[in-house]
Parts: structure tokens; sequence; C-alpha cells
């Protein structure tokens, strides 16, 4: 078989067992078990492959036909143009939150000096590698109150971090430039600990809602970072009333929020008397992050 026949009866396989992107994923497979580029499978695809390359490549289209994530399968996704390790005990990186990520860069060019951030609820670490790496950051803190999540994140730090970023991994104390910390939202962050700007993609969806997604999300990504509980809004509660004791005077906070939570979230930061409070639309024109200003010294509501 040549690898062009051995790429259609996989898509035909992945289409068969209601895939909707099963030409591109099974692409994606072909391209992982041969290493071969995408521009050179132009040039081989009426090659022959070998038993071996046929048998790998059925057993993971199998794996995808099941609705096990490509990106599980392949153990990686591209966020913000970085490779992103990821695994069941994080959420998969979208494009979604590149929104999130791409406004923070932006206002953080008119801040003239090195700024401190805090990534709540980190998951893989893409947002506070990225913005690590991408938006020069006197210090990055990620939380999460998974252990499992922050060992994901301690592995893609090792893979993307700079050279000049080392420093976390042997001393991960309080004057390293990139820390790892376990807690329960603020429950771990020292008292005294305050950050120019705070960003979080908390779990959002309300519980009866995960239960009719597809089943590459509702069974094979962590509910621990998809169950924003009833109405779907309990972090961000939190995250309204506690934010503000870890925010400098005048600091800013970022959060992507469900297409249609943007007027209930502007509602708790207000009440917490945040000021400033924008909703931000993604690519498709989707409501996708609010971001709001902790007040300056004396001017708290």
């Amino acid at each position: 078989m040549t690898l062009g026949k051995l790429l259609k009866s996989g898509a035909d396989k992945l289409a068969q067992n209601g895939i909707s992107e099963a030409a591109l994923d099974a692409r994606y497979l072909l391209l992982h078990v041969t290493g071969i580029s995408p521009a050179m499978f132009l040039v081989r695809e009426n090659e022959e492959t070998g038993a071996e390359t046929e048998e790998r490549f059925n057993e993971l289209i199998e794996r995808r036909a099941s609705r096990i994530p490509l990106q599980h399968i392949l153990g990686t996704q591209v966020f913000m143009g970085l490779e992103f390790a990821v695994s069941p005990d994080v959420l998969i990186p979208r494009q979604d939150t590149e929104t999130l990520v791409e406004r923070v860069l932006y206002d953080r060019q008119r801040m003239e000096n090195s700024p401190s951030l805090l990534d709540m609820c980190t998951g893989s670490g893409c947002i506070a590698l990225s913005l690590a790496v991408l938006g020069d950051f006197r210090q990055v803190v990620a939380a999460d109150i998974s252990l499992k999540a922050l060992a994901v994140a301690g592995e893609n730090a090792r893979r993307i971090l700079p050279r000049r970023w080392k420093d976390w991994e042997d001393e991960n104390n309080g004057t390293s430039r990139f820390r790892l910390i376990q807690s329960d939202l603020y429950d771990n962050i020292p008292g005294d600990m305050e950050f120019d700007m705070i960003v979080s993609n908390p779990p959002y969806i309300p519980t009866q809602v995960i239960q009719e997604l597809e089943p590459e999300v509702r069974d094979h990504e962590p509910w621990l970072a998809l169950d924003g509980a009833g109405d779907g809004l309990k972090f961000y509660r939190r995250l309204a009333a506690e934010s503000g004791a870890h925010l400098k005077p005048g600091g800013c906070i970022y959060l992507e929020i469900g297409y249609d939570q943007g007027p209930a979230v502007r509602s708790l930061f207000e009440a917490a008397g945040f000021t400033n409070i924008e909703i931000i639309k993604d690519i498709p024109g989707q409501d996708r992050v609010v971001a709001a200003k902790w007040p300056q010294e004396g001017t708290h509501v």
C-alpha cells in the first residue's frame, strides 16, 4: 500500500466514526508515524509503506476513532507558536485562549517597567510560559490545585524557557523568575505577594453542560479544569473577591470566559471594586476575555 492510500484508509475510518476533521487528523498521525514533513509527503505519497508503518498507523487511527483526542495521541499541542506537552491531566491548549495572551502582551508593551505576573489555574502552563517567553516579565508565578498538572507545567518549563529562566528549576523560591505553586486559588499564595498582572483560564463550564460536550472533552480532559459548578461562575466569584489582595494598585486581571458569561463576570468584578472593565472578543466575534483594573491607592470603591 502506498502512503497516499494508507492516508485515505485512515481518513475514511475516522470519518466513519464521526471525527469532524478526519482527513486532517489522519494526516497528522501519518506524519507522526513516518517522521515525514508535510512538504515531503507530497513528494513521497506514492511510495510503498512497510508493514511496521501500516501497523503503527492503524493502531493510532483506532485510538483516534475511539475519540481519544489527537493531542493526547501525539503528546503535544502548539500554542502561541510554542510546542507544549499535554496529557489527560491538563486541559488541551486552545486557540481561543490565545486571545487572552495576546491582550496581555498588548498591554505589557505599554508598560515602562518589567512587571510581575501570576497565572492562576495554570494547567499545562501554556499561558504562563507563553507570556514568560514573549513578554519580558520580571517574575512569572504559575499556580494550580493539581500536582499532576504542575508536573506537566514543569516539564513544559524545561522544554520551553530560555536559558536565562533556568534558575527556577534549582532555586524554586520567591526570588526565582519562574515559579510553580500548588494552591487552591489563592490559599497557598503568600499574603504579601502582589502582582502587576493576574491571568486565569479557570473552570467555567456549568456542570450539567459538560455531559453534552464532545467525547474528546467529556471523557478525556480533566473535569477539574472544566467544571465551573451550577452556573459556571464559581471560580469567578472567588477570583473577584480575592484577587484585589494580590494586585498592586493599578494592576490588572485578565480572565478567559465562556461566550455568554461576559455580563455576569463584569458584574462580579464591578461589585468587588474593580474598574475599567472590558469584555474582549475572540477572532470569531465571541466574548472571550474580561479585563479589569484594580484601583490606585486611595480610589477603592
